[in-house]
């Protein structure tokens, strides 16, 4: 439960940082953010491994680039589900999903699976 709670606290700080670095994507309100950052943390536990099978045929044909544009829908479809979060269109989505990709990459080299800071300290002797 824990770890639900922390992955959705950092999809919210990647939303937060996307809306404001990325001219198209526009969210309003603590609550939006909070439910935002659930859905998105839903869609791409469920709906995104799906879709990556369903795509995977094209993945492999562009070399992985598609993943990009599959990362895309996922941002515009919670956009799609939610009032008060909007995406302007493809390119906005596509940056968007970057700058969640990126904040939740590196949340994730401190974070461990189970939603506990983890902290290695490796001694040479």
């Amino acid at each position: 439960m824990q770890g639900i709670i922390i992955r959705t606290l950092i999809y919210m700080l990647g939303l937060f940082l996307a809306s404001r670095l990325i001219p198209g994507v526009w969210i309003e309100g603590i609550g939006s953010f909070l439910l935002a950052g659930f859905l998105l943390g839903l869609v791409n536990a469920f709906v995104r491994p799906i879709m990556f099978v369903l795509t995977l045929p094209l993945t492999i044909v562009t070399l992985g680039l598609f993943i990009f544009v599959l990362n895309a829908a996922m941002f515009g479809l919670v956009a799609a589900l939610l009032d008060n979060f909007q995406v302007a269109g493809f390119w906005s989505a596509l940056f968007g999903a970057i700058v969640v990709s990126i904040t939740s990459t590196v949340a994730a080299w401190t974070i461990g699976p189970e939603g506990k800071y983890e902290l290695f300290v490796v001694r040479r002797q």
